[in-house]
């Protein structure tokens, strides 16, 4: 059962918590084991937009070595670390340093660094060569074993990614491969994050990342540590259980707009309740030029789509330069980008819900 942990919840709310399904029998069970299955991430992705699955496949030995793979890398010295810079960077990969903070108003203690990856494309893929910023080549620190671990763990939490998205066609009634077709090359990001409490720090509410939705389809979490805090329909803060043989999935911006609003983006952040903290969401997303917009199937007759078509390249790209101020300053000095400063202004549509809600 989850703890809530705001003082004004109410006795409805106070029994809320984040579902835990099984999901092994997506994998050969039987035709009606597999509906059942899928129902079951359906409705709970519809109604609370977050759950927890086990059974899952990924090998959680792998997982213990992406960890430690993570610690060794964020334990060197900070001038080594700098050597990977994701500002030094032609497509977004590398080392995110505690100093490049986005812009979130609840993040004043913030105090955590990351490691950014995708799909690890040649360097004469030719998305890459025409200058697409979330494509193409990893960054790959002189770490021994770093690349084979982590590669190794891209390939499994990935393919668990296109498993959850199948699943959630069969719920929703969509052919096969409605979703997964558009998810050949895609914008799918994997964040190894640490988290540090700052020793002066006394307020166990302070949040270290900020409160925000997700901007792909969906997300898939390993953590070891509490910390992590989604918002209810009623727009109360409940915490994630930690459960180290799970994984959390949440519904990112990509498949709320696909699904026309059936599906939830769910706003979550990250308390300080630990002096250190590791997690590695993957994001789940479309290919770059894939068009989002309400699948047909979910529109009714007499209604009108509720989202604007939007490219998930386009999407991601946008809410990246409010996130990362390298990003923001190389709009601000390149005159070719002056439709996307825009950007750096704007807030993500799809976190309305959570900006009317007080923390």
């Amino acid at each position: 059962m989850a703890l809530v942990t705001d003082p004004m919840v109410n006795r409805e709310e106070a029994h809320v918590s984040v579902p835990l399904i099984d999901v092994r029998g997506l994998r050969g069970g039987s035709a009606s084991e597999v509906r059942r299955i899928a129902d079951e991430i359906g409705n709970s992705a519809r109604e609370i937009g977050f759950f927890r699955i086990t059974g899952h496949g990924i090998d959680l030995a792998l997982v213990e070595s992406t960890y430690r793979m993570a610690e060794r890398f964020f334990d060197l010295p900070d001038g080594v670390k700098r050597r990977y810079y994701i500002g030094l960077s032609s497509n977004h990969r590398g080392y995110v340093p505690f100093t490049e903070k986005g812009d979130y108003p609840d993040e004043v203690d913030r105090s955590y660094e990351a490691f950014d990856l995708g799909l690890d494309l040649p360097h004469d893929d030719p998305d890459y060569l025409a200058g697409n910023r979330v494509l193409g080549p990893n960054v790959w620190p002189d770490l021994a074993g770093f690349r084979q671990t982590v590669s190794a763990y891209y390939s499994q939490i990935s393919a668990l990614g296109r498993l959850v998205c199948s699943a959630l066609e069969l719920h929703l009634g969509l052919p096969s491969g409605t979703m997964t077709t558009n998810m050949t090359k895609p914008v799918s990001q994997l964040r190894l994050l640490h988290y540090v409490r700052k020793k002066a720090l006394t307020d166990v509410n302070s949040v270290n990342m900020g409160a925000h939705t997700d901007y792909e389809c969906l997300t898939l979490l390993h953590t070891r540590n509490p910390g992590l805090q989604v918002m209810t329909t009623g727009d109360q803060w409940i915490d994630v259980p930690v459960d180290p043989h799970v994984f959390v999935v949440n519904i990112g911006d990509m498949l709320e707009a696909w699904t026309n609003g059936l599906l939830r983006s769910t706003p979550h952040r990250v308390l300080n309740l630990s002096p250190e903290r590791f997690s590695m969401p993957y994001f789940v997303a479309a290919n770059h030029d894939t068009l989002i917009r309400p699948f047909p199937e979910l529109v009714g007759r007499d209604e009108m789509p509720k989202y604007e078509p939007f490219k998930a390249g386009a999407h991601l790209e946008s809410m990246l330069v409010r996130d990362f101020p390298y990003l923001k300053n190389l709009c601000l000095r390149d005159p070719s980008t002056a439709s996307v400063r825009e950007t750096i202004t704007i807030t993500n549509p799809f976190e309305k819900r959570m900006n009317r809600s007080s923390s």
